[in-house]
């Protein structure tokens, strides 16, 4: 039997075609001859998740993202997933579907997080959806309170170079130059001081090396004579501890006592008591006095006047003078 030359072309064709969708399910992951079934899952959101990102258990590749689409679930819009699983497993029911990132460039895959379920699930069955935080939302995380710290660094910042701006007006700019000029002259101020100061030792070398020798020979001498240094204050410590142990008790007492005999001398004064008193209080002795010293002025007075009242002395036998009343 001849085969025609059209039926083989179209074997060839049917072939070529064959092996071209074999080899794009291929490309995609899928096995056209393997045992196969698919699980849902029902995301509210998906970050880069695009068909053939892998489906993983502990990291092993059992399948497949499939297809997504988005549906209309309680008045909200959702993102159902289908899952192609190439790998006969057993998957826990009530299991988490949870979208994670599988390399820091964004590309996503699907973690299987097993349950404690001791049923399986079965084609058709659909997974708890979860999703792990991406990159760029633990990014802003992160980068959140180091903003909010750098807009606070910024604002104080303004502040302080607002008051600076305040403060270091035409005049204070003025009184700060004047300050670094006064603080310069004083430093070369101190620089000539030092200059002079090294010029005063280098020519007084003798003399304080004569002093410094000076003092050496004093701490020698203080050195030899310290057992006579330690007697002095052996004798000092025996003279203090003597007079501790004076009677200088009973001196005190006896003090206090005469000060509160004289203390009640005194009162007795003040009260006009006794002779001193009276002289103190009464004012007759002073009248008295005052009179006296009174007549006495008189006296003296009528004395130089009329001195032949009271001396009778006559050579000639003349007569008196007639007396002058004071």
């Amino acid at each position: 039997m001849k085969i025609s030359k059209e039926f083989k072309i179209g074997i060839v064709v049917i072939c070529a075609i064959a092996a071209f969708i074999w080899g794009i399910n291929f490309l995609k992951g899928t096995n056209l001859f393997s045992h196969k079934y698919y699980l849902y899952a029902v995301y509210p959101k998906i970050d880069n998740l695009i068909p053939a990102n892998p489906l993983l258990i502990n990291g092993f590749k059992i399948g497949q993202v499939n297809e997504i689409s988005l549906i209309q679930q309680g008045g909200q819009s959702k993102v159902l997933v289908k899952f192609l699983l190439t790998e006969d497993v057993k998957i826990p029911k009530h299991s988490i579907a949870k979208a994670i990132s599988s390399d820091l460039l964004g590309s996503k895959a699907v973690e299987i997080i097993n349950s404690n379920e001791t049923e399986y699930v079965k084609s058709g069955d659909t997974l708890i959806a979860g999703a792990e935080e991406g990159f760029k939302e633990a990014l802003d995380k992160r980068i959140a309170p180091i903003q909010a710290k750098a807009e606070n660094l910024i604002s104080s910042m303004d502040s302080v170079m607002t008051v600076v701006s305040l403060i270091l007006n035409t005049k204070t700019r003025d009184n700060l130059d004047k300050s670094f000029e006064s603080v310069r002259k004083a430093i070369l101020t101190l620089e000539q001081t030092a200059y002079k100061l090294d010029d005063l030792v280098g020519s007084e070398k003798v003399k304080i090396s004569s002093v410094l020798s000076n003092l050496n020979q004093i701490t020698s001498n203080l050195n030899k004579n310290g057992q006579r240094i330690d007697n002095i204050i052996s004798n000092i410590s025996s003279m203090t501890d003597s007079l501790a142990k004076a009677q200088l008790k009973d001196a005190i007492a006896n003090a206090d006592k005469s000060m509160k005999e004289l203390n009640i001398m005194l009162a007795k004064i003040n009260e006009g008591q006794g002779t001193a008193g009276k002289l103190l209080k009464n004012d007759s002795l002073y009248n008295n006095l005052n009179k006296s010293s009174e007549d006495l002025d008189k006296l003296l007075k009528d004395l130089r006047l009329n001195p032949e009242r009271y001396i009778h002395f006559s050579v000639f036998g003349r007569k008196s003078r007639k007396p002058v009343n004071p």
